[in-house]
């Protein structure tokens, strides 16, 4: 069953220079119980994407059509989606622990201001115990000011906010970052274990390798594109776009291969080009490059790029 739609997602911001289209054209699907992997550059249009969904783009906005469980999310009042999709069906682990947690309370006091923002009328306690202990915490860590915890500490604090109401998709927005090995694989094994129990996730991340472990679907970004969209067999057996292979090229193996860096920078979003986004760094390109390519067929999803006009 189709959980996420999304068709012509389009997210800007306003600059004094003029908008910024950071989200150009986006289009997806997500069944209940799919983990997404979304990946790519900074700057690419990944956070803005996970923020499009949610709706929390500040000074920005989303045009376009963002169907989540059948209802047309970007339709509906700010009041309307609070009361009934935001952190209820659809919930965000933001970017940055450190700058997530209000440094002035305790864990304690600020899972009890989420609960009270979306009206929950049950037995606070329980709910915030059986949230912590979900994310393998000691009930301490509810005492406790947020520069008294550790990094992961934090990180696991940020993820059982996310995870408290029980929804249905959850944004992971570089969950990993910043945070040594070990925490890193906790992490991720919790994510492992969240699939696994059925929710379905969007994990945001720079690490192709992360991406392999979870993700049954992956969108590669760039530009404020999804130049290739598939599955994950798909995208590392057998990627399409010269993006997604220069990214993929740029992993370290356990062959002792020598990685490659993809040569230039990417596009400015400000004055987007016509032409392909990623024409000026493509050892590829040909003459109709200089258009920008439509969405192209693939086994799993598309790949946008004209050397695959002819297998449509």
């Amino acid at each position: 069953m189709t959980l996420l739609s999304i068709n012509g997602l389009f997210s800007r911001y306003s600059s004094s220079k003029g908008p910024v289209y950071a989200v150009d054209d986006v289009d997806f699907e997500l069944d209940s119980g799919e983990s997404l992997g979304i990946a790519g550059e900074s700057a690419c249009g990944k956070s803005t994407l996970g923020l499009s969904l949610i709706r929390m783009l500040s000074g920005g906005d989303s045009s376009g059509t963002i169907l989540f469980d059948g209802d047309s999310i970007l339709d509906l009042s700010e009041s309307d989606f609070d009361e009934k999709f935001r952190w209820k069906k659809i919930s965000m682990i933001f970017q940055g622990a450190m700058n997530s947690l209000d440094p002035v309370f305790t864990i304690h006091q600020q899972f009890v201001e989420i609960l009270k923002q979306h009206n929950f009328d049950g037995n606070f306690t329980k709910l915030i115990l059986d949230s912590i202990n979900s994310v393998n915490l000691d009930e301490d860590v509810l005492k406790k000011y947020p520069h008294e915890l550790s990094g992961g500490m934090k990180q696991r604090v940020i993820i059982a906010m996310a995870l408290i109401l029980k929804p249905k998709f959850v944004i992971a927005d570089e969950p990993t970052t910043a945070l040594d090995v070990l925490i890193q694989a906790q992490i991720i094994n919790l994510l492992k274990k969240l699939k696994k129990d059925g929710m379905s996730f969007m994990l945001i991340t720079h690490d192709l390798a992360v991406l392999s472990e979870i993700a049954d679907k992956i969108g590669i970004m760039y530009g404020g594109q999804m130049v290739e969209f598939g599955s994950s067999q798909e995208i590392y057996k057998n990627p399409k776009h010269p993006y997604t292979q220069g990214l993929l090229e740029s992993i370290p193996t356990l062959k002792g291969n020598i990685p490659k860096y993809i040569v230039g920078t990417p596009p400015s979003l400000l004055d987007a080009p016509i032409e392909c986004r990623f024409i000026a760094r493509c050892p590829l390109a040909i003459e109709k490059c200089k258009k920008l390519p439509p969405k192209f067929k693939t086994d799993t999803g598309y790949v946008r790029c004209w050397l695959y006009e002819d297998e449509k």
